[in-house]
């Protein structure tokens, strides 16, 4: 293993694309194998030393900033142990880059379909926060693609778990099994929403063991292997950027595209296309909203796929002429760079405004998207707030960004947000879609869940992670840990 003790290397692991300030550790280790972890772990856990898992600081949330104690980087953790293209899955370990996996598997005709967003996270960040991307919409989250984990605890114990081999009910503790104790496991008894979520352990009664590890944020033990489920590329695709010049136009061809068996649904509203004119003078000037889709298909089915596809976009008044299509993955690149661009002007802004972004990561369901969208509307307009507004559509899954400019804008921002949380809630949605809680969003799980379930999760966590020392203030505040 190697033990950085310098000042300025540490400090590089303070911060990831949160914003959270104030971070400070002792030192960053780069464990390279197991047992290094596993030393890493028992050495901390025996001088109940905190320990903060470091992915590639492409979180949102600030879990991987720490707040004392040591940060173990997984950089060095980053081999490609196997692809199986005839059983169809690879096994990795946790520092591995999406984009590195995903390049391999395209050489070899495969591809890992929950494909999350960004593509320089880490494989082992990407399955602690459960993440999903554009492709979601037909592929799900990274849950649906977990096979086997290999997790290392705080106690130096090694879980190797298999899907469909062990599960947990509500109603009685399940005994883990290890090498020397069983650990009584028992899990809160909360509801999760019947949609994608990010927001808290995944809980449901019967539920496989393994999925207790996927989007627990680096909390209840370390990811040092994982077994992926993958699958065939499809033999082509193609993508559409189509823009309307009603809002209303956008929202209903969505409605129908969503049983036309895209793999993709995501939206830009008018702020947003506003934006991009800076960098892309080619977006129609009278667009006020933006809908990109994607649909896998083979070359026989081309013809009669673009002509149905262009029948619904004239029916719901596209403007077809100044429309986007690509079939080739070079002009889908270029498509994904304009896609891409607006969170990088968002971050400009953020720079520029010096007070940090308030985005959301609320989905609601389908049948309550509607009343959300409006709520979103009629809040953000009175508010006199800078916002944006983007995201899986699809899933009924949009990221309202709020850009304040004082102060007392920033204020604002966080109580519309809270407003926002409150009516998400009550829709039977969920706080966070994709990105996980981390140590931002602890005040929208207490209103998700209620604080006895945030309670409940501690006592989970203290079962697994009995010196209390890993992830503190992930998900819940390292004070119910007392």
């Amino acid at each position: 293993m190697i033990i950085k003790l310098d000042k300025d290397i540490i400090k590089s692991y303070f911060e990831d694309q949160s914003g959270l300030l104030g971070g400070n550790a002792d030192k960053v280790i780069f464990p390279e194998n197991e047992k290094d972890v596993t030393n890493i772990l028992q050495d901390a856990a025996s001088k109940k030393e905190p320990i903060t898992i470091s992915g590639s600081g492409t979180g949102v949330t600030g879990a991987r900033v720490p707040f004392g104690g040591t940060i173990l980087a997984t950089d060095s953790l980053n081999k490609i142990i196997d692809i199986d293209e005839e059983n169809l899955f690879a096994t990795l370990e946790p520092g591995v880059r999406l984009q590195e996996l995903q390049e391999l598997l395209y050489q070899k005709g495969l591809m890992y379909p929950p494909e999350p967003t960004e593509q320089n996270a880490f494989i082992g960040g990407t399955i602690s926060t459960n993440a999903s991307g554009a492709k979601g919409f037909k592929y799900g989250p990274t849950r649906n693609y977990i096979k086997r984990l290999k997790i290392i605890l705080s106690t130096g114990d090694i879980l190797d778990i298999k899907r469909g081999t062990l599960f947990i009910n509500k109603r009685n503790p399940f005994s883990l099994k290890l090498k020397d104790k069983d650990i009584k496991i028992k899990i809160p008894n909360y509801l999760m929403p019947e949609i994608k979520s990010a927001a808290g352990y995944y809980i449901k009664d019967n539920m496989d063991l393994i999925d207790l590890f996927i989007g627990q944020e680096g909390t209840l033990g370390l990811i040092m292997e994982s077994d992926l489920v993958l699958a065939k590329r499809p033999e082509r695709t193609m993508s559409f950027f189509s823009f309307f010049t009603s809002e209303r136009d956008a929202l209903d061809f969505v409605k129908v595209a969503k049983s036309k068996q895209a793999i993709s649904l995501e939206y830009m509203d008018a702020n947003s296309l506003g934006l991009l004119r800076h960098k892309f003078s080619n977006i129609p000037k009278n667009a006020t909203a933006m809908v990109y889709f994607e649909q896998d298909y083979k070359k026989d089915e081309e013809k009669s796929l673009l002509d149905s596809w262009v029948k619904l976009l004239e029916k719901h008044k596209a403007s077809i002429e100044e429309s986007y299509f690509a079939d080739r993955d070079k002009e889908r690149e270029k498509l994904k760079e304009l896609r891409h661009a607006l969170p990088e002007m968002i971050n400009e802004i953020v720079k520029r405004n010096k007070l940090p972004k308030v985005g959301t990561d609320i989905a609601v369901p389908e049948y309550n998207f509607s009343e959300m969208f409006t709520f979103y509307k009629e809040k953000l307009g009175s508010s006199g707030i800078d916002f944006v507004i983007f995201g899986h559509i699809g899933e009924s899954h949009l990221h309202v960004n709020m850009l304040p400019k004082s102060e007392e804008e920033f204020i604002k921002s966080r109580s519309v947000y809270t407003d926002f949380v409150k009516k998400a809630v009550s829709l039977g949605g969920t706080v966070s879609a994709e990105h996980g809680i981390g140590k931002l969003k602890h005040a929208y799980l207490e209103v998700m869940y209620g604080k006895k379930n945030l309670e409940q999760m501690a006592m989970l966590k203290r079962s697994l992670d009995p010196a209390c020392i890993l992830g503190l203030d992930n998900i819940f505040p390292k004070e119910l840990l007392k």
